[in-house]
């Protein structure tokens, strides 16, 4: 990292910083100039742990008349030329956060869906782009291709940028805005920590609920082989020919039927659920070497935690004007969670230059047992029970290497440079469905035909490539203009596919074996050609597989200059060249009922923020620019998927176009104090073709798919203020204490515009315009948009104690999830969802013992008991998906060598 001579500007910021320092009057847009005899600087002041560069020993430096124009108040937010929001090392540690994603939902504007990704300014995740140290990664998800950010423990963050207002540096995919995940570094002093915890949850922890076996290895996260493809099977697979008769002998089904693993994945129990625990690893060094100083950091961590949800799933039709509750299923589902990650980073560091090699692995996986019985009014209301087995593992690896490297006289030359693969893959071998019916003597019976067994794997990867040039251009009374000039490259790659399978009874079965357990219906004994034989009963016309690519090549320009005392102009453009493609493809060679589809655009995107430092340390900013969004994979694919956490089956729409959008901010910013502050601002963009996800009938099953809606705007007002408190003249318990208040809030509204000739193009109508009011309303919100987001942290920090506790409080307002079905001439409501207010406490304390440091903590999660709440209201309320998450509470300890 550059350690630079000062310059006359340098001299500038850092004479007005001791002069606030020694509490000298406000000198801030002085007219008059001053003569100055000389400025020394020592490294015996006490340096900002904050501020990007550190103040070498220099010696007295005789200049002519200086004016100082404003206080240096070392905020990151304020140094930044846009409109970003910035999670420290310190947020992290105060909230105690497990995940990124958590992490997030304390920001101004920001919320969470699924526990997984972060909606920015109440725009869709597919409106918001996420960056591992500047670049971009794949998604193991099949419904998106951004990257979901539970998959990064916060214990590997250095801190997260979540930039708002756009600049040419950064991806034009850019709405609601960019978060920049930054890992650990290698620490100046050496260290190493062990961490352990232990926690549980009110709904789940203790409890008899579901299972299954599973495998021996299972709590590793790792299958032992029990759920590999059986040979023959994947055999079968390999030869591009649909698993059945028609292809196949009776005897070569029948062995394929019994290579499948029976009562371990089949079997569903009930068995106590254990405490969820964790265990974590970090330890890093930095050396002096003859090339540079050597730099090694370390953390791994492994996380085991099991959640239970007694969820309630409706349906509704409409009845006259009202919609009524046509089916209403009890679901009770079981998961666990495991967490493995591992990250290693070495860097290499001189004064002008520095080199990094940062390598992630993060393996998550989910063992699901859950089951929905209720009546089908497809059935005729006669109740049936679908039992459901699931293993889900998603991976992320990722090695990036990157470099900064002065130059010049005084490191006017800036070079940054990175190169960077990931890989993504999600991998869901046997997840299975058993079907059962009743009979008169309400007994279970086997709905044979209703079972099913599937396969599937998806593979996502980035070849990615950036370099960044920077000049710093000496100006006028010692104001500096830093030119910079970029281009970047990027490769997306994936594919995906589905295979299908299900056990037919070829002759019916007899009243004992419908009644049998499942695992003896499905031995081997009943696996032959007049009993239960094996298919493959989808994949066909490109339904169950696609491959798709996106190739981006850009280039920018852009200036920082300060060409009128105060007032801070940053603007350039950035010009992509971009290319996405996603090829159905029939899994047995036939020809796929939908073409590929292509999208090849040119964008200019321009952008422009002036800041103006109108006092010692208050400035407005104000910002334009135009950037895109674009679809993503899944959305353009017309493969069928049923998403385990709704239950809805989602398919892609092949006629989807990009997204062009209009960004406005404004904002005004006020420090008072080191890591103070008062923020308020103003947003507006409007999004020409946003993608919208609709309710669509197809027989007698409802799918979710996307369109894009003619056009929409999103506006809204942001503010936030951080202030600590110290009484000096108290009690000891407060008077020891440095006390936070912290909130910020969001109001935000949306509107989606639908005109009278205004059209959409579904994949129901394959590819002919239809009308747009049949499928939005005009005048609705946007969908994911919430009116109300609002955080407050209270709490506390004791020096004395060596302790902190923090009250943390969350709520984000109702927010549609989908766009009701259109019926005849009428259309449903919309599926709204109510996230609600979230009260947590976490609490940290550092103790000694036997001369070893420890620390404990302790977080309390959900206080108010909120619940999970997804619905339509006509009426009637019709209960989507609702269910109670219940209180969470966990405990750790660190010792630190």
């Amino acid at each position: 990292m550059k350690n630079k001579t000062l310059t006359r500007n340098g001299l500038l910021l850092a004479s007005s910083a001791l002069v606030a320092a020694f509490g000298a009057p406000s000198l801030a847009l002085a007219q008059a100039s001053a003569p100055v005899a000389a400025v020394a600087l020592s490294n015996e002041l006490p340096a900002d742990p904050e501020s990007p560069d550190q103040v070498s020993q220099t010696p007295a430096t005789q200049l002519g008349d200086i004016v100082v124009l404003g206080r240096n108040i070392p905020q990151p937010n304020r140094q930044s030329a846009e409109v970003a929001a910035f999670l420290t090392s310190e947020d992290l540690q105060r909230t105690g956060d497990s995940t990124a994603a958590a992490a997030l939902t304390r920001v101004t504007g920001l919320s969470i869906v699924e526990g997984r990704f972060v909606y920015v300014r109440g725009l869709g995740e597919r409106y918001s782009s996420a960056l591992l140290n500047g670049s971009p990664l794949p998604s193991p998800e099949p419904l998106q291709r951004v990257v979901p950010l539970d998959l990064f423990p916060s214990s590997i963050l250095a801190g997260v940028t979540v930039q708002k207002s756009y600049s040419p540096n950064y991806p034009g995919e850019f709405g609601g805005g960019v978060i920049d995940l930054r890992t650990v570094d290698a620490p100046a002093e050496p260290f190493l920590t062990f961490k352990a915890g232990v926690g549980g949850n009110t709904e789940t922890t203790g409890r008899d609920n579901l299972v299954y076996y599973g495998s021996d290895t299972d709590w590793t996260g790792f299958d032992d082989e029990t759920r590999k493809i059986p040979g023959p099977i994947d055999l079968a697979f390999r030869t591009g020919k649909q698993i059945n008769m028609a292809n196949f002998s009776a005897a070569e089904l029948q062995r394929m039927g019994r290579s499948m693993v029976n009562a371990p994945l089949r079997l569903m129990q009930r068995q106590q659920t254990p405490v969820d625990g964790s265990l974590e690893l970090a330890g890093g060094f930095r050396t002096p070497t003859e090339v540079g100083d050597l730099g090694v950091i370390a953390v791994a961590g492994y996380d085991n935690a099991w959640r239970t949800r007694q969820a309630i799933q409706e349906e509704g039709q409409f009845q006259g004007d009202d919609l009524v509750p046509v089916s209403t299923f009890d679901v009770e589902s079981n998961q666990n969670d495991v967490r493995l990650n591992f990250l290693g980073g070495l860097s290499l560091t001189t004064d002008d230059h520095e080199v990094k090699w940062t390598n992630l692995y993060v393996r998550t996986t989910t063992k699901r047992a859950r089951t929905s019985a209720g009546p089908d009014f497809d059935a005729g209301g006669s109740v049936i029970r679908n039992d459901y087995t699931e293993w889900f593992v998603r991976q992320l690896f990722t090695s990036q290497l990157a470099g900064e490297h002065y130059f010049g006289a005084d490191g006017e030359w800036k070079l940054d440079w990175r190169a960077a693969y990931a890989k993504t893959s999600r991998d869901a071998p046997y997840e299975s469905r058993f079907q059962y019916g009743v009979d008169a003597q309400d007994r279970l019976i086997h709905n044979v035909q209703g079972n099913q067994i599937s396969f599937s794997e998806l593979d996502d990867e980035i070849w990615s490539g950036g370099v960044d040039l920077a000049y710093k251009l000496p100006m006028a009374a010692g104001r500096e203009a830093t030119i910079s000039v970029g281009a970047s490259t990027l490769d997306n790659t994936r594919s995906a596919e589905r295979h299908d399978l299900q056990f037919e009874a070829v002759n019916g079965l007899t009243d004992s074996q419908r009644r049998a357990r499942i695992d003896y219906l499905f031995s081997d004994y009943n696996i032959n050609p007049w009993t239960l034989q094996l298919r493959e009963i989808a994949g066909s016309n490109g339904a169950n597989a696609y491959d798709a690519e996106m190739k981006v090549n850009a280039v920018y320009a852009m200036v920082d200059a300060e060409f009128v005392p105060t007032v801070r102009t940053t603007f350039g453009v950035r010009f992509e060249d971009g290319q996405q493609s996603v090829t159905p493809r029939d899994l047995f060679g036939g020809t796929p009922a939908y073409e590929a589809t292509e999208i090849e655009e040119q964008y200019w995107l321009p952008s422009f923020t002036a800041t103006w430092n109108f006092t010692e340390d208050q400035q407005l900013r104000f910002g334009a620019s135009k950037t895109i969004g674009r679809p993503q994979f899944r959305e353009l694919a017309p493969q069928a998927y049923t998403d385990p956490e709704s239950d809805r089956v989602f398919i892609g729409n092949p006629y989807l176009t990009d997204t062009e959008i209009l960004n406005l901010d404004a904002r005004w910013e006020w420090y008072f104090g080191r890591q103070q502050f008062v923020t308020a601002g103003v947003f507006y963009k409007k999004l020409d073709k946003p993608v919208e996800a609709v309710i669509v009938d197809v027989g007698n099953q409802r799918q979710q798919t996307f369109l894009n809606a003619p056009e929409a705007t999103v506006m809204g007002v942001e503010a936030e203020v951080k202030k600590y408190f110290e009484f000096a003249d108290q009690a000891a318990f407060i008077s020891n204490k440095r006390w936070l208040v912290q909130a910020n809030y969001t109001w935000s509204d949306s509107e989606v515009s639908v005109g009278e000739g205004d059209t959409v193009i579904t994949l129901g109508g394959g590819g002919r315009p239809e009308q747009a009011s049949f499928f939005i309303q005009d005048g609705s919100r946007l969908q994911g948009q919430s009116e109300h987001v609002a955080n407050l942290q209270l709490g506390w920090e004791d020096d004395t104690a060596r302790s902190q506790a923090t009250f943390i409080l969350n709520y984000v307002s109702e927010r549609i999830t989908a766009r009701g079905a259109g019926v005849g001439t009428a259309r449903e409501p919309d599926y709204v969802q109510e996230p609600g207010a979230f009260l947590d406490f976490v609490y940290r304390k550092d103790f000694t013992v036997k001369g070893r440091d420890l620390g404990f903590a302790l977080e309390l999660r959900n206080l108010l008991g909120t619940d999970f709440e997804e619905y339509q209201e006509k009426g009637n309320k019709i209960r989507i998906n609702q269910y109670d998450l219940g209180q969470s509470a966990s405990v750790s300890l660190t010792a630190r060598f």
